[in-house]
Formats: structure tokens, C-alpha cells, sequence
């Protein structure tokens, strides 16, 4: 797995370098809101971190695309102290690294709007409750694969600094649910529901 993400990374690299005289890129770091449909919770509750880069190029005055390579956090979390049989905590946290490509138009002089997909390969995954992580004879494992849609917006702040704030969904379920399966914290196929909110900042190449 480290050497897929290496190779990833190495790629990514060598695609803004080779280019650097069309594309522009640079960091990025920001805050994920999750939460996993098809669970018996409710709420972003769970917060995560994103850390990446970026590289984009303009294909017209109007309209730009572009690539991040990241990490990001991911899950579900239930702060419900009333929660069904008893149990007071659940936590589910999921570590992707993620590639996304979309398609920006740019609605005005400071403001853009953001359309894409989301691939992402999971790096670990753990579920916890009051008696801490499940025990391997209580743990299902999640899809290692996950493909989002993206919808968003991009504010220019500054001619480097620019906040982007984005919805996104998973496509693919991340875990089915078999028949017969009852249990307090699933209760149908699962899907990545995720808020967040980026801080992108250009660097000259």
C-alpha cells in the first residue's frame, strides 16, 4: 500500500513538473464534516483533516480543470448519550488518499463553481464503542475503493490564497450490508456524506 501511494505521489510530480509551463499548483489543507449514510446516526459529527496539493491549467478564459493528491478523514461519529440499546458511543473512522479531478467555471471575478469525481483508496479503517475498537470477531471490513461525485465553490481571496467549500457523496457503496445482519450501529449499504472546507494556496513552479 505505501508503494501505491508512493507511486501516485511520484506520478503526480512528474505530470506538474513536465507542465509547469501550462499548469499552476500548490497546497492544501482544510477540514472534513462526515458522516455515513446507512448507518442508525445522524449529523456531521465526525470531524477529519485534509492535507494535499494541487494542479490545475485553464482550457479557456472561463474555465479551468484540475488534480489534487490528499489525505483525508472520514467516518461517522455518535454523540447521542440516548442512543439506541444503550450504547453511548460509536465511532467510525475511515483515512483515504484521494485524487480528485473537476471541472471549474468561473461564475465571477473572485468566485468559482466546482463539478467533479473523487477516487479515493482507503488507507485504514476502525470502528470504536464504549469498551474501545471492535475486536476482530465484531469487525466488517469496508470496500477499499470509493468513487465520490463533487459539487462546490471557489472564493479567491488574495492572487495565491483561495477557499474552496465542497459537498460530496459516495457513488459506490464503502460497505454492503448481507441479508439477515442486524446490528444497533447498521442498518443498510454505506456511503460516504461528507461537508469541507479547503484553504488552497498557489505556489510559483
Amino acid at each position: 500500500m505505501r508503494q501505491f501511494l508512493l507511486i501516485i505521489f511520484l506520478l503526480a510530480i512528474t505530470c506538474m513538473s513536465s507542465f509547469s509551463q501550462r499548469f499552476e499548483g500548490g497546497l492544501l489543507g482544510g477540514l472534513n464534516g462526515s458522516q455515513v449514510d446507512g448507518d442508525s446516526y445522524k449529523g456531521y459529527h465526525k470531524a477529519g483533516l485534509v492535507l494535499g496539493g494541487f494542479a490545475q491549467t485553464d482550457i479557456s478564459r472561463n474555465v479551468f480543470v484540475s488534480m489534487e493528491l490528499k489525505f483525508a478523514q472520514k467516518g461517522s461519529r455518535n454523540i447521542d448519550s440516548t442512543a439506541a440499546y444503550g450504547q453511548i458511543k460509536y465511532v467510525m473512522r475511515l483515512n483515504y488518499a484521494e485524487m480528485p479531478v473537476y471541472l471549474g467555471i468561473r461564475t465571477g471575478e473572485k468566485v468559482s463553481f466546482l463539478v467533479g469525481v473523487s477516487p479515493g483508496y482507503l488507507i485504514s479503517g476502525a470502528e470504536y464503542n464504549d469498551y474501545g475498537k471492535f475486536p476482530p470477531e465484531d469487525q466488517h471490513p469496508f470496500n477499499a475503493f470509493d468513487l465520490e461525485a463533487m459539487v462546490g465553490f471557489r472564493f479567491q481571496v488574495s492572487k495565491r490564497l483561495f477557499i474552496d467549500m465542497r459537498g460530496a457523496y459516495s457513488i459506490l457503496p464503502i460497505r454492503q450490508i448481507t441479508d439477515g445482519m442486524q446490528l444497533y450501529y447498521w442498518r443498510d449499504n454505506q456511503f460516504n456524506n461528507v461537508l469541507n472546507t479547503t484553504v488552497l494556496y498557489r505556489l510559483d513552479f
